[in-house]
């Protein structure tokens, strides 16, 4: 789970279905070598607006294409897919994992989870929760902080805490607090800890602006929005730590989350031509004076 993975975005029809001509296009994309792994069905990809049956539908598109992609091209390995499962009701995400046992064992390598949102736990609360999700998950578990939309912090010391209690189900954290001070102590308490456990304890930006500034303290990698568009010029980012590469997308990134995510994300994808830019109420697509930004900045980045 190191590198470079996308948060990938669920594509649309004007009626609302899922577009899966277009996420086949997507894939398609993603799948070039320079994306690591791919995460489904996260917040980027709108899951809380969708049913179950979606969710389950989506999931087995995604893994058969993929699957049979990488067969096509004769990879030996297989691009490892993140399920995002999260939720604040710890019972029923407990409930869901169980539900997908045989799924996730066979077709991912690790679930995403985001903190409780709305319920605001303590950290005492955030740590029981994620003991019980990483009890539940067949698979390891990556912790999801993202207090801009949660509105609770899981502070690195948590963090670090219900890794030292189920070290061999915690993968890591994917960190989009955006502060970068807590960021780097959760990298320090990572290296240090991981020196004594049998399974390394990953921290990973969630923030596409940050990025390369974090993988030169020595985050893992990053799980990106952006990659969704610009897979080669993210890699570059992430794997050849090219601040020169972060600079030239600040703007883009500034406009990406300007009027929230993904509908910056959707605005640029079908700007290029992959996607219908539709998405689920309560999102709606960019204002027109966004869009006409968008645009301006994505040709000016095709220079």
């Amino acid at each position: 789970m190191k590198g470079l993975g996308t948060a990938l975005i669920t594509p649309f029809k004007a009626n609302g279905e899922v577009d899966y001509e277009a996420l086949a296009r997507l894939l398609d994309t993603q799948l070039t070598g320079y994306v690591d792994y791919i995460v489904v069905l996260g917040t980027t990809g709108e899951a809380a607006t969708m049913t179950a049956d979606e969710k389950r539908a989506v999931r087995r598109f995604i893994v058969e294409y993929v699957n049979e992609k990488l067969k096509i091209k004769n990879f030996e390995l297989k691009i490892p897919l993140v399920l995002g499962v999260g939720g604040n009701n710890t019972a029923a995400v407990c409930s869901d994992l169980k539900a997908m046992q045989d799924e996730l064992i066979l077709d991912f390598t690790a679930i995403l989870s985001v903190c409780p949102y709305y319920n605001k736990p303590s950290q005492e609360g955030l740590f029981q929760h994620f003991c019980a999700v990483a009890e539940a998950s067949p698979i390891p578990v990556i912790l999801y902080n993202v207090p801009g939309r949660t509105g609770v912090n899981l502070l690195p010391e948590t963090a670090i805490r219900i890794y030292e209690a189920h070290p061999d189900k915690i993968a890591g954290i994917k960190e989009a607090s955006g502060n970068v001070e807590q960021i780097k102590r959760a990298i320090q308490l990572a290296h240090s800890k991981s020196a004594i456990q049998d399974h390394e304890f990953l921290v990973i930006s969630g923030d596409d602006g940050i990025a390369c500034e974090l993988m030169q303290a020595g985050a893992a990698g990053l799980i990106s929005v952006a990659s969704n568009a610009f897979p080669e010029d993210f890699h570059k980012i992430v794997h050849e730590k090219d601040a020169a590469m972060q600079e030239r997308y600040a703007e883009m990134i500034r406009l990406l989350f300007a009027e929230g995510n993904p509908s910056g994300i959707k605005t640029v994808l079908a700007q290029k031509g992959l996607i219908q830019n539709e998405l689920r109420l309560p999102l709606v697509s960019n204002s027109e004076a966004l869009k006409e930004a968008i645009r301006k900045e994505l040709e000016a980045l095709s220079r």
